[in-house]
């Protein structure tokens, strides 16, 4: 702070002090002095204080990948309802593919002048991914949230469901129903919350002393697609149950089965991973491990405006339990 009021009185050619009073909305400043301030924040790329943003302020950006996953519609309109009970108008920002980045939708978003960016399923949780974007928000102190785990070092507030308690929920219902070969479906081997699961796993079914076998383990898309090709080549290699890191991954596993010949859950226990919409109406019901969605975008919109209104929120990660849903898609091995 102290290093901006200098930097910005420097720029204007008036005392620190000023620049302070100007920041803290306090009297005793011209009105050209106070807009040459003003224009010296914009210019230098530094966010004016909430109060002195105007009625654009009042702009939340929320940046989801898609909308084909239920589960991202159903966070917009959890976190839209809680934003508009605060005030915030949500701007929802969808990737596509060729379409607008997630650092272009950054540049739209500071153009606005919003008050904070919520980001879900970003390439914040894929290693290998450009992240540079991110570190442009946490060095402009741009109050941002994201949901579900990111890779570290990035310096900005998280809210996610426990993998390791999920993992954990899923092998123990599995392991119960006499399974012990059980396969996993994963997202890109790069996606953080994906690596979670599969060290949760080897470590859990390691202490229940179930094989831990690289060959049933896939990694693919999130998508229905990605799912069926994953599975379809977990089947061959003995899998009689599989723990997918989606319901769409999900979907796809039960639907490679069905072109193997197999029957689910006779044959093949599927688990998918959201309780996203309609989960229950799929044939066969699918058993999938739970988000707590409501209460995970409440607590974002809750953090997010603290921020705005000038609390602290530390940069750390707060975890949420899932809970497992037990449906017709998993059975006891026969």
């Amino acid at each position: 702070m102290t290093r901006r009021l200098a930097e910005v009185a420097r720029k204007v050619g008036v005392s620190e002090a000023t620049v302070s009073r100007v920041l803290n909305g306090r009297s005793g400043v011209s009105a050209s002095t106070r807009a040459a301030v003003l224009t010296a924040l914009d210019v230098m790329g530094y966010e004016r204080p909430t109060q002195l943003r105007g009625d654009r302020a009042r702009l939340v950006g929320l940046v989801l990948p898609e909308l084909q996953n239920p589960i991202f519609p159903a966070l917009a309109e959890i976190m839209g309802n809680a934003l508009a009970q605060q005030g915030f108008t949500p701007v929802l920002c969808t990737r596509t593919a060729g379409g607008v980045s997630e650092a272009e939708y950054v540049e739209l978003l500071l153009q606005q002048q919003v008050s904070g960016v919520v980001f879900a399923g970003g390439l914040y949780a894929q290693a290998d991914a450009v992240h540079s974007h991110y570190h442009h928000l946490a060095e402009r102190r741009l109050p941002t949230v994201l949901i579900n785990a990111a890779v570290d070092h990035l310096g900005l507030p998280q809210i996610s469901c426990d993998d390791a308690v999920a993992v954990e929920q899923v092998v123990g219902h599995l392991s119960s129903l006499g399974h012990e070969k059980i396969g996993l479906v994963l997202g890109p081997t790069d996606h953080v919350p994906s690596q979670r699961k599969l060290e949760a796993f080897r470590a859990y079914a390691g202490k229940l002393g179930l094989p831990v076998l690289d060959e049933l383990v896939e990694h693919g898309m999130f998508s229905i697609e990605g799912g069926h090709a994953a599975a379809a080549r977990l089947y061959p290699r003995g899998a009689t149950a599989v723990l997918c890191a989606s319901d769409l991954l999900a979907l796809g596993a039960i639907r490679a089965a069905r072109r193997q010949g197999l029957s689910v859950p006779e044959d093949i226990s599927v688990v998918g991973y959201d309780d996203s919409a309609l989960m229950n109406c799929t044939d066969p019901p699918l058993t999938t491990t739970r988000q707590p969605i409501e209460a995970m975008g409440r607590a974002v919109v809750e953090l997010l405006v603290k921020r705005i209104n000038g609390g602290e929120v530390a940069a750390e990660e707060l975890l949420f339990a899932p809970e497992l849903v037990v449906r017709g898609s998993t059975a006891r091995r026969n």
